[in-house]
C-alpha cells in the first residue's frame, strides 16, 4: 500500500505508481463493453448486478512522479457503470484498513453509489459478501491485492460459489520472481496460500524460471477446478513499471465464454501480453 497524502478533493488519497492508470483503464474498458449484459439484470426480479472490490483502498490516488490525481478502482468502476447506463445495483467494497475503507465509502456515497462496506481481511469479507448478494444476479469482482500473499486461494473458491461471476484479477509476477527461493526453502509461505499444494504438484529441481511458470500454471489449474476459466496467455496483460520491469499479470477469470470475449476486446493494446 502507498502512503496516504492530501488529495485534490479535500480528503486523503493514496500514492501509486504510474501503472495504476493502465490497470484501471483495462477495468473500465471491460465494464463498458459488458454493460449490455448488465442491463439485462437490472430491474425487479432480475437479480441485480453487483460490483465487488476486496482491496478497495481510499477511492482516490495520486501518481507519484507526475502528481496526477486519478480515481481509485471502486470509484472508477461506479462512474463507468453510470456513464454506460447500466449502474451496479450494489457496490460492495472491502479493505483491511479502516481509514481507507471509510474514505472510499465517503467518495462513493457522494456519487450516489449504493455502497456496502466490509472491514477486514479479504478471506473473511468475501464470505460475508457472497452470502449477501443475490444468488441469481450478475456479479463482477475486482481482485487487486497489494502482494501475492494477500491473494489467498480461498478468495477464488468463495467467489466461485456464485452462479454468474466474472473476476478481473491481479497476479504479481514480481513476487513470483523475487520470492520464489524463499518460498521453496519455506522462509516464506505466500505461495502456499496463493496456490495450495504447489510443491507437491511441481518439479522443484528445474531452473527457477521454469518453476515460476509452473507455479502460475498450477494456480490456473486450481482456478479451473473451481469451475472458472482463466484468460488464455494471449489475452493476459503484463503490466510493467516505469523502467519496463514486469510487475503483474492482469487476467479475467469467468464462468461464461461471453465474458472472455469481452475481455479479449477490452485487453487489446500495444502492451505485451503473457511473457
Amino acid at each position: 500500500m502507498g502512503n496516504l497524502v492530501q488529495g485534490d478533493d479535500g480528503m486523503l488519497a493514496e500514492e501509486v505508481g504510474s501503472w495504476a492508470k493502465q490497470k484501471h483503464e483495462y477495468l473500465v474498458r471491460y465494464l463498458d463493453i459488458s454493460r449490455g449484459v448488465r442491463k439485462n439484470f437490472v430491474g425487479p426480479d432480475k437479480g441485480g448486478t453487483t460490483y465487488i472490490d476486496l482491496f478497495c483502498g481510499p477511492g482516490r490516488a495520486v501518481v507519484r512522479k507526475s502528481g496526477e490525481f486519478i480515481d481509485g478502482s471502486c470509484v472508477a468502476a461506479w462512474k463507468k457503470s453510470v456513464e454506460g447506463g447500466a449502474p451496479f445495483s450494489k457496490v460492495h467494497i472491502a479493505d483491511s484498513d479502516e481509514e481507507r475503507l471509510h474514505l472510499a465509502e465517503k467518495r462513493l456515497r457522494a456519487l450516489g453509489a449504493p455502497v456496502v462496506t466490509h472491514l477486514g481481511r479479504a478471506t473473511d469479507t468475501v464470505k460475508v459478501i457472497v452470502k449477501q448478494v443475490n444468488a441469481y444476479g450478475l456479479h463482477f469482482a475486482f481482485v487487486d491485492p497489494f502482494n501475492l500473499g494477500a491473494f489467498d486461494f480461498a478468495i477464488v473458491n468463495e467467489l466461485a460459489r456464485l452462479k454468474r461471476i466474472d473476476m478481473l484479477v491481479h497476479v504479481s509476477k514480481m513476487d513470483l520472481q523475487r520470492n520464489l527461493g524463499m518460498n521453496i526453502r519455506d522462509q516464506q509461505t505466500a505461495f502456499n496460500s496463493f496456490a495450495p499444494g504447489w510443491k507437491e504438484g511441481i518439479d522443484l529441481t528445474q531452473a527457477q524460471s521454469k518453476i515460476r511458470r509452473h507455479v502460475f500454471e498450477y494456480w490456473r489449474g486450481l482456478v479451473s477446478k473451481s469451475g472458472i476459466a482463466t484468460s488464455d496467455h494471449v489475452d493476459m496483460k503484463l503490466i510493467t513499471g516505469s523502467k519496463n520491469q514486469p510487475l503483474y499479470w492482469l487476467l479475467l477469470a469467468a464462468k461464461h465464454e461471453l465474458a472472455h470475449r469481452f475481455w479479449k476486446t477490452a485487453s487489446v493494446s500495444d502492451q505485451p501480453s503473457f511473457l
